[in-house]
Order: structure tokens, then C-alpha cells, then sequence
């Protein structure tokens, strides 16, 4: 029998000699997040030129001068309330810890940090949800069925496994669209928990997502899902070889977001492209601030940087504004 290759194959073929085949749920989760050889725990920095993948918050300093600037006018909107706190939902390094030193900034991720109690402000989720762990199934004439994770002898495998759980069936029938035999989905219960959370502690403000997904209508466009890996800047559609040494992410399930947040009282704005909510952050000052660089160098830097966002990441990512007021009721 071949051995697993790394670490964390070893304790998650171990965990599932002990309880037959994994949830994906279970499976992600450890290859993301498991204390020393998770993914994003481990001390290989994975972002950036040596790493397997750029976000747009390292597109610095110019994504940050403009996401200030929206985050002001929401501020604004508001009317400039003093303790008004920005929480960074999946912070990692803190690239926008500086851009956001306005306000009263709290930087939370998956698995560390607490959302205030009670709070008015904005909740910013950059590529936090993407990272999730989700379930996944299939579809098939008799209803769905989960995917499971197995060890088949030298590599994990997916496994068939028996319908879903009731709240993962009543996810796909509400947020999905209708599929045919042999579709792939995920069920990403853990972002619908977070939109919870976030209703109960924001009094007064907005949650202002930044990545990339898909609504109800444009599901179809994934039959075979949406799972990816990253390593070394390429995409990888096995998502289950070298856990904790790729990155595994989902599209964002933009109606689930909309739709649940509305019953939480958070109640949201049309979703637009990344590109045009920065446009419009620029807009007033046509980009002065965000250009304006002392050395020649680093104004041709900051030019790429703008570039980079509005026609490279710009287009691909959506922006997702909802607006908590004191009069809605929360969850």
C-alpha cells in the first residue's frame, strides 16, 4: 500500500481508516485549517510571487487607497458615527491594516478572532467566503447524494455516498438552480453561519463582500462545480492530492448570501463588478490619490497595480454591498 506524502494525508487516511469515508466538509476544512499542517497554518507564506496565488488586497498600495475611499463613503452614509469599526473578515497577513487605520480596525479569520458584540460599521470580506470549507454531492434522479472523501490504496478518492442531510437539500433546492443527473454542487452552510453571526453582532452598517461566484441563474455554468486547487500559480481541478499543500477553494453562492442576509435584516444592494466599485471609489478625484507616488518608479507602480485590478481582477471579482439599518430586525 502506498504511503501518503505528506503530514496531513497521513492523519486524514488515519481519521478515515477510524470512520469510513469523510465528508468533503471534514476533508477541507483539515487541509485548510488543521493546526500545524493546514494550508493557511502552516509557515510557508503562500501568497505572492514565491507562493501559489495573488489577492487583490496585495495589490498595494492602490487597492487599499480605494477600498478606503468606498469604506468612507459607507462612513459617510452613516453619518460619520465615531465609533464607527471595520472588521476584516479573512485578514491574513493584514495587507489593509493601514488603509483602514481610520477607523477602529478588528482582523478576524476563519478560525481566529471574534466579531464585537454589538458594533456599527462595516464588515469587509475580502476572499473570505471562496474559503470556506463546503460539502459537496451530486445530483441524481432520486435526489442528491453526498460526495465523500475515501483512501483507494495509494490516493484519496472521491466516494457516492447516501442522500444529503435535510439542510443541505433545502439549501440546494433554495439556492440553486435545477440540475441534471450527474451535476456537481456545493453546500456552503458555513457562509450562511457567518452572515448569521454578522446580523446578530452589526447594529448598524454593512457587509461589503469582495470575490468571485455565482448566482441562482448562473449555476448552470458549473456542472461539474466549482472546487479548484492552487499551487504555484496554477489552477488544479484535483482538490484532493497533497492535502495542506494547496490552496482549495468554491464560488461564492452570491443568492445564498442576498437572500439569507435578508432574512437576517441585512438587505442587499445590486451586485456589481469589482471593477466598477472601484471606478467609483476613484471617481471623485479621478485616481489622484490612489497614483500619486513620490518617485517616478512608483508611480509607474501604482498605474500597473490600477491596471491590474480594473482589467485583470476587476472583471472577475463581484462586490456584493449589504446594508444593516437600526430599524431592520437581525436573526
Amino acid at each position: 500500500m502506498a504511503l501518503p506524502t505528506t503530514p496531513l494525508s497521513a492523519l486524514i487516511r488515519d481519521e478515515i481508516a477510524r470512520l469510513s469515508p469523510l465528508p468533503f466538509r471534514r476533508f477541507m476544512e483539515l487541509a485548510l485549517y488543521h493546526p500545524q499542517h493546514g494550508y493557511y497554518r502552516r509557515a510557508r507564506d503562500p501568497f505572492g510571487k514565491a507562493g501559489d496565488f495573488y489577492t487583490a488586497a496585495q495589490l498595494q498600495p492602490v487597492f487599499g487607497i480605494l477600498i478606503a475611499a468606498r469604506i468612507r463613503a459607507l462612513w459617510n452614509d452613516l453619518g460619520r458615527p465615531p465609533d464607527f469599526t471595520v472588521v476584516d473578515l479573512g485578514a491574513g497577513r493584514g495587507e489593509m491594516r493601514e488603509a483602514l487605520s481610520e477607523w477602529r480596525y478588528i482582523p478576524i479569520d476563519v478560525d481566529s478572532g471574534y466579531l464585537p458584540a454589538h458594533f456599527t460599521g462595516v464588515v469587509f470580506a475580502n476572499e473570505f467566503f471562496d474559503a470556506l470549507p463546503v460539502d459537496a454531492a451530486v445530483c441524481r434522479p432520486g435526489g442528491f447524494r453526498q460526495m465523500l472523501v475515501g483512501w483507494n490504496g495509494d490516493r484519496f478518492a472521491w466516494v457516492e455516498g447516501g442522500p444529503v442531510a435535510p439542510e443541505a437539500a433545502a439549501y440546494i433546492e433554495r439556492y440553486l438552480a435545477p440540475c441534471e443527473d450527474g451535476d456537481l454542487v456545493e453546500i456552503n452552510l458555513e457562509a450562511l453561519a457567518w452572515i448569521e453571526r454578522i446580523a446578530r453582532s452589526l447594529e448598524r452598517g454593512f457587509v461589503f463582500t469582495i470575490d468571485y461566484g455565482y448566482t441562482r441563474r448562473e449555476r448552470a455554468r458549473f456542472p461539474q462545480g466549482t472546487l479548484m486547487s492552487y499551487r504555484h500559480h496554477a489552477a488544479l481541478e484535483d482538490v484532493l492530492a497533497d492535502p495542506g499543500e494547496r490552496d482549495i477553494t468554491a464560488h461564492v453562492p452570491f443568492t445564498a448570501l442576498e437572500e439569507h442576509g435578508r432574512s437576517c435584516g441585512l438587505d442587499p444592494a445590486p451586485l456589481a463588478t469589482l471593477a466598477q466599485t472601484l471606478l467609483d471609489a476613484g471617481a471623485p478625484d479621478e485616481f489622484a490619490a490612489a497614483l500619486a507616488a513620490a518617485t517616478a518608479d512608483e508611480s509607474t507602480k501604482r498605474r500597473l497595480q490600477l491596471k491590474t485590478l480594473l482589467f485583470g481582477l476587476g472583471e472577475t471579482f463581484r462586490t456584493l454591498v449589504q446594508t444593516r439599518r437600526p430599524e431592520q430586525d437581525g436573526a
